[in-house]
């Protein structure tokens, strides 16, 4: 399967397609930037990374990826790019994504990609490389807000920014096979078996507590900076709570909740703010009421999501829906 269509999100791009003005995108600049938000509460990069080649791990997430969306689109699971729930999801990512790129300086080559997944598990997801997927689960089951969404995503997207994966991965590889001899075998060049067998992991790491900490700082960070409430943290994790009294939903068997996390959203919440009050808002909302009546039959796709917000179906340029070509 060959992934096409992405879009290759940075500053000068967005520009050349005249997203910059609709997006309300400025980068990041100046010494205020600098030294606003949460950088300096967060920790260096594990040395375990380093064990394991972020291209390869990169490489092994693509495949695994595109491998999903082609399982998916057999069983009709894959949403089309004019689906509320997609364009939602797009125009979101498209504000957060610029922001994401000084975090990691690969994330500027990314193929940015995001897809929406029918399926009733509350789960989300940002493999290495930027291959965003959210079903829809946990958007209708939760009725997410936009606030809501971009909190999830930017927690997803620092993941990926803070390569939390490349580091599990080294730690396991070193303790089972000995960093020495896992950095001969990866040092001999391309993807081997050894990394096509590390890529079935990806969707099922269990990162540190540590490691959701500083995914929910920069999150918060990269969704303020967007326009997007990052108060919203606390009403989400409120919602994941109750969702969990019942059986706990897959996105909470990684992503470990409780009173404990809602405080420190809470505590982060002034390195934060200052950014959201300044930042440019969202042209549309997409958790707004309907302002007009009745729906026209070429709307119909709106009931889509809870809010029934107002949406052009198809305005949102694609961030990479993998497809196969003949």
């Amino acid at each position: 399967m060959n992934l096409s269509a992405f879009l290759r999100v940075r500053p000068a791009a967005l520009a050349a397609l005249g997203l910059a003005a609709a997006l309300g995108f400025s980068a990041p600049a100046g010494a205020q930037a600098q030294e606003e938000g949460v950088r300096s509460a967060v920790g260096k990069q594990s040395a375990f990374a380093r064990f394991v080649p972020a291209e390869d791990i990169e490489a092994a997430a693509s495949q695994q990826y595109a491998q999903m969306a082609s399982q998916a689109r057999q069983q009709n699971a894959l949403l089309p790019d004019n689906h509320p729930h997609v364009v939602r999801l797009r125009a979101i990512a498209q504000r957060i994504i610029p922001y994401s790129l000084e975090w990691n300086s690969r994330a500027r080559d990314w193929k940015w990609q995001v897809i929406a997944l029918q399926s009733k598990e509350l789960n989300a997801f940002c493999m290495p490389g930027g291959k965003i997927a959210f079903y829809t689960g946990i958007i209708e089951q939760l009725k997410l807000t936009d606030d809501e969404v971009a909190m999830i995503m930017g927690h997803e997207v620092a993941h990926a920014l803070r390569e939390h994966a490349r580091e599990r991965m080294g730690k396991t590889a070193a303790t089972k096979v000995g960093a020495n001899l896992l950095s001969s075998l990866l040092g001999l060049g391309g993807t081997g078996d050894a990394l096509l067998n590390m890529g079935g992991q990806l969707l099922t790491l269990r990162f540190s507590r540590e490691d959701e900490s500083e995914a929910d700082l920069v999150g918060m960070e990269l969704a303020a900076r967007a326009g997007y409430d990052p108060r919203a943290g606390v009403s989400l994790w409120q919602k994941m709570g109750a969702a969990a009294k019942g059986a706990p939903p897959q996105w909470l068997s990684t992503h470990p909740s409780g009173t404990s996390r809602i405080q420190e959203i809470q505590a982060s919440l002034p390195r934060v703010m200052p950014l959201f009050e300044r930042a440019a808002k969202p042209p549309r909302r997409f958790d707004a009421p309907l302002r007009t009546g009745a729906l026209d039959p070429m709307e119909a796709l709106q009931l889509g999501y809870w809010g029934r917000g107002e949406v052009r179906l198809g305005s949102v340029a694609a961030l990479g829906q993998p497809h196969t070509h003949d």
